[in-house]
């Protein structure tokens, strides 16, 4: 018996929502890897893309554990020589809270091709409201 392997064009792709309201951001994140990943699928294949896309939405109410919000800080750099830029969790929940919903997520991905194309279906809105309502998606629980 050989062992199963998708192709790419039998790939069948499905929406999910995830509520972020009250829940855990790296939960919250673990969830929308798997869902992106393709690992909740019974067919799932390493080497295809076999996710599906997913939509977070109440980015702005998600939870951080103990003093996350005051000590936690990202950092990213420009490129140029002092250009490291440093900014506090609390100030990028009040500005850009899809931002780090996205940075959880994207950190949980592979560092390849595959993690870059699985991010592209990733979309995450600071409110309630998102506008893929035709695409009937299904709503995910987090555990």
């Amino acid at each position: 018996m050989s062992t199963f392997m998708l192709r790419t064009e039998d790939v069948n792709r499905k929406w999910y929502v995830i509520d972020a309201a009250g829940k855990t951001l790296g939960k919250v994140a673990v969830t929308a890897a798997t869902i992106l990943n393709g690992k909740h699928k019974p067919e799932y294949t390493p080497h295809v893309d076999c996710g599906d896309c997913v939509i977070v939405i109440n980015a702005e109410k998600v939870v951080l554990t103990g003093k996350k919000l005051e000590q936690k800080t990202y950092y990213h750099h420009s490129g140029y020589v002092g250009g490291l830029k440093a900014v506090k969790y609390s100030t990028l929940m009040r500005t850009k809270p899809e931002m780090v919903v996205s940075l959880a997520v994207k950190g949980m991905l592979p560092k390849n091709k595959l993690g870059d194309a699985s991010f592209a279906r990733l979309r995450v809105y600071k409110g309630a409201e998102h506008e893929q309502q035709a695409q009937q998606p299904i709503v995910v629980e987090v555990k």
